[in-house]
């Protein structure tokens, strides 16, 4: 198994820690070797526990031909926000991207969540994005993940 070498977060790069609830976009203000992340902007949505969320039992559908029925699967509410939430951070991106507020871009979220945005960026976000890191670190302190992430 090899590990990707963590990508070098330079003098006022955008960097982006994410998860399905929680978007913290962050600009390095220091150097690669000692990070000074300062907060720009947070994005944040309530997202319960899909038991929370939906309340009807799952439907049921019936076969065209004879008397057989069949149990449909209950939806994944809490997945289904946590992918319209990646499509919210990707609208954010693009808009900071369209009035040239970044030149680079460092992504740390769960893998998961980066599929969901790697779905959702737009061309001008996706051709600034200089590494991604597969973590969930939304709930570190900033100090922490000065030092998590540092060169």
């Amino acid at each position: 198994m090899t590990t990707e070498p963590k990508p070098r977060i330079s003098h006022n790069t955008l960097v982006l820690i994410g998860d399905g609830q929680k978007a913290l976009f962050l600009r390095n203000k220091g150097t690669p070797q000692q990070l000074n992340l300062q907060v720009e902007h947070v994005l944040e949505q309530e997202n319960p526990a899909t038991r929370e969320q939906g309340t009807d039992r799952p439907g049921r559908s019936v076969q065209s031909v004879g008397a057989a029925r069949s149990a449909m699967e209950q939806a994944d509410w809490h997945y289904i926000a946590e992918e319209r939430f990646a499509g919210v951070i990707a609208d954010a991106l693009y808009r900071l991207a369209h009035g040239n507020r970044f030149d680079k871009l460092v992504v740390v979220a769960p893998a998961k969540v980066l599929g969901n945005l790697r779905q959702a960026y737009h061309a001008e976000v996706a051709e600034r994005i200089v590494g991604e890191i597969p973590k969930q670190l939304t709930s570190h302190p900033i100090p922490d993940i000065e030092r998590l992430m540092a060169a």
